[in-house]
């Protein structure tokens, strides 16, 4: 590509699909990057075709491409993906937001008891859940836990940028928490070790990603530690794989929740699955 033609923005938007293969809207979006222009300015690429572009630009976006087409997410290259209306910024440190993730989301919002109820957000990455949340919601006492500080620094800084009033807690899953919640969410990781999916998402951090030898070691862990800290009657709500509906509902079951459901996103995929906390008196019994 770097011995190609990229002087206009049309002949570099043309190199970048016929020399990397990039798609359109790929090679559109990483221009208006490179140019420091909105995504929104696509439009304004088609009125500029035959404008010159500066060779520093013309670098970057060459660089850009390069990557993209060695596997790199669009999303990290670009700093941001969109998640439930909000823009929020993305890195390495982070895994990148998905719109399956809206599915929780909107089921949490339909969980929520009373509007200033208090809300836990465990390995919150980006934050775009607690964001989402929170949001939406404005009065609830929002926290998010994170056990990695890079994490963490996306997220409050995500927080600051969106005048959001989050609490951020470094905590390995809830060893750091402290009282009793109205709702608990989680999009934890939950892909087994040695899945083939896995080398598609060698850019993405694998503590957000990897999770036991049936990818469910996270889960059993938040259903085992969320008793404590859940009120009578609050909800634990859990993303999981596309084929651990089953396997994620018989975990709640066999640890004293009721209610014990799942929701399809939609592809029609089961999802996510929640369960209710029963009454104060019961015992606590272990995930299995």
């Amino acid at each position: 590509m770097r011995g190609l033609n990229a002087g206009t923005v049309a002949q570099a938007l043309a190199t970048a699909r016929q020399e990397h293969r990039l798609d359109a809207l790929d090679a559109e979006l990483l221009l208006l990057q490179a140019l420091g222009r909105a995504d929104s300015d696509r439009a304004w690429l088609r009125a500029h075709d035959a404008d010159a572009l500066p060779p520093t630009q013309v670098e970057i976006f060459i660089n850009q491409c390069e990557r993209r087409a060695a596997g790199e997410p669009l999303a990290y290259l670009v700093g941001h993906k969109e998640f439930f209306g909000l823009s929020l910024a993305v890195d390495p440190r982070v895994l990148i937001p998905r719109p399956d993730t809206e599915t929780l989301v909107a089921w949490a919002l339909d969980l929520l008891p009373r509007p200033e109820a208090r809300v836990l957000d465990l390995g919150t990455g980006s934050g775009a859940i607690a964001l989402a949340l929170k949001h939406e919601r404005p009065a609830i006492s929002m926290h998010a836990v994170d056990a990695s500080a890079g994490a963490l620094a996306v997220a409050q800084a995500n927080a600051e940028r969106l005048g959001l009033d989050i609490t951020f807690v470094l905590s390995d899953w809830l060893a750091q928490i402290q009282g009793r919640f109205d709702l608990i969410v989680s999009n934890p990781p939950y892909i087994a070790l040695g899945d083939s999916h896995l080398p598609a998402l060698s850019h993405e951090p694998d503590s957000a990603l990897t999770s036991g030898t049936d990818g469910l070691d996270a889960i059993r862990r938040i259903v085992r530690e969320s008793q404590r800290h859940l009120q009578p009657g609050a909800w634990l709500v859990l993303e999981h794989g596309y084929d651990q509906a089953s396997a994620v509902r018989q975990v709640l079951t066999a640890a004293g929740f009721g209610q014990v459901q799942s929701r399809r996103d939609l592809a029609g995929i089961e999802r996510c699955s929640a369960a209710q906390w029963p009454s104060a008196g019961l015992g606590l019994k272990t995930a299995r």
